[in-house]
């Protein structure tokens, strides 16, 4: 951004008025003196053919005599640029090269020394034209004018010169992912390692590898924004995405090391966003977590650590246990970042708005039911934090709640003073007819659990006994031959009624002497446990028959009529 100070009118440059000095000119707050001439004697050559700025400027000074001071603020290239477009208005010509391509023409883009100016003296003509033989250039040429550009960043990018050169940066390594290397600095014999003929399948992949990633470190030398403006155009050339992320995090460990705590803050803060652009696949769980555990000492912006967040939570199946164990922020007295945990499950649920299948969802859960055993005995955890974890994730994402069972009876016995309130919320979560028996058992006879518990355990159990008895006999009846179908029925009503098992009708009656009920759950779990021996062993059998019957039914097809 141009200051302004100008005496006569305003512009990127500024007449302070007369000045006892020598002639000289100010810009980027650097002192330059201008030749051995007056500033008015090389001024009006300027002005009159070359820029337009500086005549509409010097045209107001018309009638002043003594020596003029001009003030220039963000000239592209400072006295470097500035003395380069000097040399060109006095000679008409000068060596444009990739070395100094980007600073002539952003400083023909800042004076306005376009076509309109001067035939003669058009410098931001002759810069273009040298653009056009951008993709004649070398590697090393095109980094360098890249390097230029990130000086005078706004500028370089607004007079069209950086998107020039990103464009052809990123149509190379396009074409590099397809065949070999373009030369580089930073990879032996000026491209990649070449091998024998004879070359090992092993010494190919590394060589594929050389093949993608010998660039990473040249561009080490970009700064964080311009590395934000690479990737984009990587992006837009369709270059593959995990080649792009590999680059991302060889980038992140390469600069982080020897950068400031802010400069690191901006470092993380790119990478994140330009990942987070990237396909979710294309970047590991493990990758992503360590960059988590990098950001918990920077201020990053709220933004990045959303996005961060939203990508750990998109892989949240590939995640482990300790990758969830991050310690609370400070100013809580939790033990782990529980919040945390919940927004990873949150943008796991939601997923990029597609439904999560079943696979996926059984391992979080699994996880799920490891952290809140991990957590469970923190003496901090409030119970609706507790709850909300139980609650996470949809009841379809467990076959079996055995471990959640467990990770509830850890956390009641170390908040021993736990209101039943509480208990009851966090219990109504506990699917009981996904508990095993054992499980059950062990319910039953557990004091730290609400009554009302350890019926509807009872409950429960006594609907898998009865199922379990439907299909006794209904594995009984299709083994049966036809002709006892009648026999086999009467002596299924018997052994019904024999094992028939009393409900309790309507709402049980929690007053009733506990004890009782205890024992009586005990008995069913018992005899739940033998039915589901005989279930299985029937099932087997089952099986057996089956097979025989389609072998014999096979053969029969195959004789002939006469022999049937």
């Amino acid at each position: 951004m141009l200051i302004v100070n100008a005496l006569y009118g305003h512009g990127p440059m500024a007449i302070a008025g007369p000045s006892p000095l020598n002639s000289h000119l100010t810009y980027n707050a650097v002192m330059w003196e201008v030749y051995n001439f007056t500033l008015a004697s090389d001024l009006s050559i300027i002005a009159s053919g070359a820029s337009p700025l500086l005549s509409k400027l010097f045209g107001k000074s018309v009638g002043i005599k003594k020596n003029l001071k001009v003030i220039f603020h963000d000239f592209p290239g400072g006295a470097e640029g500035f003395e380069l477009m000097l040399r060109f208005c006095y000679n008409g010509r000068i060596d444009i090269t990739p070395s100094n391509i980007s600073l002539l023409h952003s400083a023909a883009q800042f004076m306005e020394m376009n076509k309109s100016a001067s035939e003669k003296h058009n410098l931001l003509e002759q810069t273009e034209k040298s653009l056009e033989e951008i993709k004649y250039w070398t590697w090393q040429e095109l980094l360098i004018a890249l390097k230029q550009c990130q000086d005078f960043l706004l500028i370089a990018n607004s007079a069209g010169v950086l998107g020039r050169c990103l464009d052809s940066l990123a149509g190379r390594l396009a074409l590099t992912s397809e065949s070999s290397p373009c030369a580089s600095t930073s990879s032996p014999d000026s491209s990649s390692v070449r091998f024998s003929s004879d070359t090992r399948s092993t010494e190919s992949l590394k060589n594929s590898f050389t093949r993608s990633t010998w660039w990473f470190e040249d561009l080490l030398l970009l700064s964080p924004k311009l590395v934000e403006m690479v990737t984009k155009s990587m992006v837009s050339r369709n270059i593959d995405h995990v080649i792009i992320s590999k680059f991302l995090l060889f980038y992140h460990k390469s600069k982080s090391s020897a950068a400031t705590a802010d400069e690191k803050c901006k470092i993380v803060e790119t990478i994140i966003d330009m990942l987070y652009t990237l396909d979710q696949s294309s970047v590991s769980c493990k990758s992503l977590f360590g960059f988590l555990r990098v950001s918990l000492s920077l201020n990053l912006s709220k933004s990045s650590r959303s996005k961060l967040e939203s990508m750990i939570g998109y892989q949240m199946d590939q995640a482990t246990l300790d990758n969830l164990l991050v310690p609370s922020p400070h100013g809580t007295n939790y033990l782990y970042d529980v919040n945390l945990v919940l927004r990873f499950l949150k943008a796991f649920i939601q997923r990029g708005g597609f439904q999560v299948s079943l696979m996926p969802m059984q391992k979080v859960a699994s996880l799920m039911d490891l952290y809140m055993a991990e957590v469970a005995p923190d003496p901090c955890l409030k119970p609706s934090k507790f709850l909300a974890l139980a609650k996470a994730l949809p009841d379809s994402a467990r076959e079996s709640q055995d471990k959640m069972y467990r990770a509830i009876d850890l956390y009641f016995e170390v908040h021993a003073g736990l209101s039943e309130e509480d208990k009851i919320k966090i219990c109504c979560d506990l699917n009981y007819e996904k508990l095993s028996a054992e499980a059950c058992l062990h319910l039953s006879q557990n004091a730290k659990f609400p009554s009302n518990s350890a019926v509807q355990a009872l409950i429960s159990q006594q609907f898998k006994v009865k199922s379990l008895l439907r299909t006794t006999n209904n594995y009984k009846f299709e083994n049966d031959p036809p002709c006892s179908f009648n026999k086999t029925e009467k002596k299924g009503k018997e052994d019904e009624a024999n094992e028939q098992i009393i409900l309790y009708a309507g709402k049980p009656d929690l007053s009733a002497d506990n004890e009782k009920l205890r024992a009586h759950l005990q008995v069913m779990q018992c005899r739940v446990m033998e039915l589901e021996k005989v279930c299985r062993k029937m099932q087997t059998q089952m099986a057996k028959i089956m097979k025989s019957k389609v072998s014999r039914h096979s053969n029969a097809r195959s004789l002939p009529k006469l022999c049937s």
